[in-house]
């Protein structure tokens, strides 16, 4: 049973740092794209940023770029999303995905339960 467990989230002021991190476990993902994706209340899930098991390959929503930035630890099938610098639009609930293509929704079939991220300005 695959599983993808979030944690990290928080209420941060604006300007401030979260790390979030993604636990995989009950398959191996070597060739696929893990992502974060958030969603905002009365918007749709988004794409945020997504890396490669098995490569450098990184990719950024423009407006996290310079200020986001996505890693792996593979010894501990870890993903990271460490957010930086983040601002008040940046309140949502962030997911971890494991996907077949990096950038949309439906391109992703594993999914974990979500992660609340609140920044006060």
């Amino acid at each position: 049973q695959v599983q993808l467990v979030e944690s990290g989230g928080g209420l941060v002021q604006a300007g401030g740092s979260l790390r979030l991190s993604c636990a995989a476990s009950g398959r191996t993902f070597s060739s696929w794209y893990m992502g974060w994706f958030r969603q905002a209340p009365g918007k749709e899930r988004e794409f945020v940023a997504a890396i490669r098991w098995n490569a450098r390959n990184t990719y950024y929503q423009d407006s996290v770029k310079g200020r986001f930035t996505i890693s792996r630890d593979n010894a501990k099938d870890t993903v990271y999303l460490q957010m930086n610098s983040l601002r008040a639009e940046d309140t949502a609930v962030y997911y971890c995905a494991a996907g077949r293509a990096p950038q949309r929704v439906e391109f992703y079939d594993y999914w974990g339960q979500g992660t609340q991220v609140t920044v006060s300005s």
